[in-house]
């Protein structure tokens, strides 16, 4: 009898890599957040909008760190991370030239429909790297989408903020702070925050997210589709709008990880089946779900 381990290792065969990966840049923001670039050919080969890795940060330290991927570009990704506790900490202390174990890419992906070119993308704090992400892929075919992003941060933005100069019809225009990497690419970005940034919109990424699902006429709102990353308060937020309005919502799941690959199940949470109500792991069964099959506590 094939064993749900075995057939998890089928499904995943050749798809999951452990590298040595070269660290390239290391850019520090304020609030104790970074963005590395690491080459890590295998990986970025098969990364997909909604993966993430499990890094080392230590040697020292068993315990690997899962890290959602912002970008890649050629053979190397880009990873945002946030200081946040010992391993982390230990991980900012590296310096270009060091080497860094990757295990992934890891996870299922964020999956846009065609039918649905209106795609709405919310990301809150260490949650925009994966919007980046799929703003980078849905670019690629601008004839089939039409992303709008929109970014929320308490901390200051890991990027420097610019005016965008992309018409936003629907928004106050002095609500025009945008991150430069999506301006250059033609993707309309608003930021949101309550900590009083100049050019922000002063509120949540579901208060702007609602003003522009209003502000469209139902055969519009008909063709979008809803992806968000974060906390998750703010996925059980973005889940609610997104019923309310009938859209469909795919969410990546932020959970703490050990193994990473399926086989502690220390990152399992509930989610709707057509069986009913079951465990799923966050690591490989997800992090991407459907967000109206998530149970929110």
């Amino acid at each position: 009898m094939t064993t749900a381990a075995q057939k998890f290792a089928q499904r995943n065969r050749n798809t999951i890599f452990v590298e040595d990966g070269a660290l390239l840049s290391v850019d520090e923001f304020p609030g104790d957040q970074f963005i590395m670039r690491i080459r890590s050919p295998k990986c970025a080969a098969a990364a997909k909008p909604g993966s993430f890795v499990h890094v080392s940060c230590d040697a020292t330290l068993p315990m690997r760190r899962p890290l959602s991927i912002m970008r890649v570009e050629d053979d190397c990704i880009d990873v945002l991370y946030k200081i946040v506790g010992d391993g982390l900490r230990w991980l900012s202390a590296k310096r270009p030239g060091d080497s860094i174990s990757v295990l992934g890419p890891i996870g299922q992906p964020f999956r846009p429909s065609a039918e649905r070119p209106n795609t709405l993308l919310l990301g809150g704090g260490v949650g925009i790297p994966p919007m980046v992400f799929l703003a980078e892929f849905l670019r690629l075919n601008p004839d089939t989408w039409s992303p709008l992003a929109i970014f929320g941060s308490e901390l200051p933005f890991p990027f420097e903020l610019k005016a965008s100069s992309i018409d936003t019809a629907w928004l106050d225009p002095n609500v025009n702070a945008t991150m430069p990497l999506l301006e250059s690419w033609g993707i309309p970005c608003r930021l949101v925050t309550l900590a009083g940034f100049e050019h922000c919109f002063d509120g949540y990424v579901t208060d702007l997210a609602e003003l522009w699902l209003s502000s469209l006429p139902a055969s519009e709102r008909a063709k979008t589709e809803v992806f968000a990353c974060g906390p998750t308060p703010m996925l059980k937020a973005v889940a609610a709008l997104a019923a309310k309005y009938d859209l469909p919502c795919q969410v990546s799941l932020e959970e703490f990880m050990a193994c990473a690959v399926g086989g502690c199940a220390g990152c399992a949470v509930k989610i709707n089946t057509p069986d009913g109500p079951a465990m799923k792991r966050v690591c490989v069964d997800g992090p991407v779900f459907r967000a109206s099959d998530v149970v929110w506590q």
